[in-house]
């Protein structure tokens, strides 16, 4: 099923020999200026293909006074690539339009398109946006590579957190939230979950905004507003399918929230994700779209939030004693998490905390890669009492606390004390540790 999912407009085939060397910002660099004087179809090809050797999430290409500025976000963090001259990104811009169906000629409002790249036996879809700006269209890409589909043993879950998701994924029916702000690597988690499940037994159907990755054995259809196909009208025609596993991208409204309840308390397990700040927050954020207290608490399984630290570079980390204060914010931190989830390391008297330093192999800023943090509960007998009070946040947070759960900032500081990332990475993704 690819319901109302549009047609892929154009291919960049790009050699995978041209990117064995380029593993940082400065082979890359040094890549696109020996193609400077190349033409704009072979250059975009060098451009693209090192974006993938990097495995860069986006590209950005934003005009300015005289120059366009070229970036790369890799690791969910944006790195300056170089400059180059206008006449250059205006040939660029019109090549990225004509191979993602955009029109040329428009130049005044926001475009969307896609297109592809074959890089040996790998498609990688790339996923265009323009938009208007004061020194011209800025132009961000993100590209989709399958590659980055992972196991859910690799999303960096605690072990008490694995045996909880194995229990709950395993349910016949209900719902599992994951929330978190755009680029949290939630979409990340539920494709985990999903190819965990997936089996010729049970028939699972997404429903997405855009279908991000493809994966074999699921039947996948993309919403189109602009012809009327919405969450809720294709939740609607999904439940028609008889699928035992749902997935429903994001829930944006009451229409698709309670069609989504609905199935989660009539047979079905659903997956879905909201724009919340915490595990918490869920709860609420449903509530203020309208939906009942009364149809939330029986069909939640379980609530996930979650954000990606970045993880301290293998190759140049440093392992220092940490300062005074930096034990302080550790130790208060940690007061209330059990003592069997803590590191044993945190016991003794003279443990070391990883410091990031920066070397060629990590664009020098001290860390490559991403790890998953995270807070969760289940949703038993007494949360789902207390959901029918309508209670606040603080409410919510307070007695998932009391029942046992790690926030995400307290699991970043167990990730701290296994070396796997820095106190300043958590406090900037998570808040300040106080």
């Amino acid at each position: 099923m690819e319901t109302a999912r549009e047609k892929i407009t154009g291919e960049v085939k790009v050699s995978e020999t041209l990117f064995k060397e380029v593993t940082n910002l400065i082979q890359f660099k040094a890549k696109i200026e020996e193609f400077l004087e190349a033409n704009t179809t072979e250059l975009l090809g060098i451009i693209l293909g090192g974006t993938v050797a990097l495995n860069a999430s986006d590209i950005h290409i934003e005009p300015e006074e005289a120059e366009a500025k070229l970036r790369v976000r890799i690791d969910g963090v944006l790195q300056d690539v170089l400059l180059v001259d206008l006449k250059l990104y205006r040939a660029l811009l019109s090549r990225i339009k004509l191979l993602s169906g955009l029109k040329l000629n428009v130049t005044n409002r926001p475009q969307d398109g896609r297109f592809t790249i074959l890089m040996g036996e790998t498609v990688i879809e790339i996923r265009v946006s323009t938009l208007p700006a004061e020194k011209g269209e800025s132009i961000v890409l993100r590209t989709l590579n399958p590659k980055n589909l992972i196991e859910i043993q690799a999303l960096g879950l605690r072990k008490d957190l694995v045996e909880i998701f194995n229990r709950e994924i395993q349910r016949p029916n209900g719902m599992i939230i994951v929330t978190g702000p755009t680029g949290s690597g939630k979409t990340t988690t539920l494709y985990a979950v999903l190819k965990k499940i997936n089996s010729p037994e049970i028939k699972i159907i997404t429903i997405e905004d855009p279908v991000e990755y493809r994966i074999e054995g699921l039947s996948q259809t993309q919403v189109d507003p602009s012809q009327g196909y919405t969450f809720a009208n294709g939740l609607k025609a999904l439940m028609r399918q008889d699928p035992d596993v749902i997935l429903v991208g994001e829930i944006r409204d009451l229409e698709t929230a309670e069609i989504a309840l609905q199935a989660a308390l009539t047979g079905h397990l659903v997956f879905s994700t909201l724009h919340t700040n915490d595990a918490a927050g869920a709860v609420a954020r449903l509530v203020d779209l309208g939906v009942r207290p009364v149809s939330i608490s029986p069909a939640i399984n379980m609530i996930v939030a979650q954000r990606l630290p970045r993880k301290v570079c293998k190759k140049c980390a440093k392992f220092i004693s940490p300062s005074p204060k930096d034990l302080e914010k550790i130790k208060k931190g940690l007061t209330s998490v059990r003592k069997e989830i803590i590191p044993p390391v945190f016991f003794n008297k003279s443990f070391k905390i990883p410091q990031a330093v920066g070397c060629p192999a990590c664009n020098s800023t001290g860390y490559r890669g991403r790890v998953g943090i995270y807070e969760t509960f289940p949703v038993d007998d007494e949360m789902e009492r207390f959901i029918l009070t309508s209670p606040s946040v603080v409410a919510m947070r307070e007695l998932a606390i009391k029942k046992g759960m790690v926030l995400m900032q307290q699991d970043g500081l167990i990730k701290v004390l296994e070396g796997i990332t820095t106190l300043d990475e958590i406090e900037r993704v998570a808040g300040a540790v106080e």
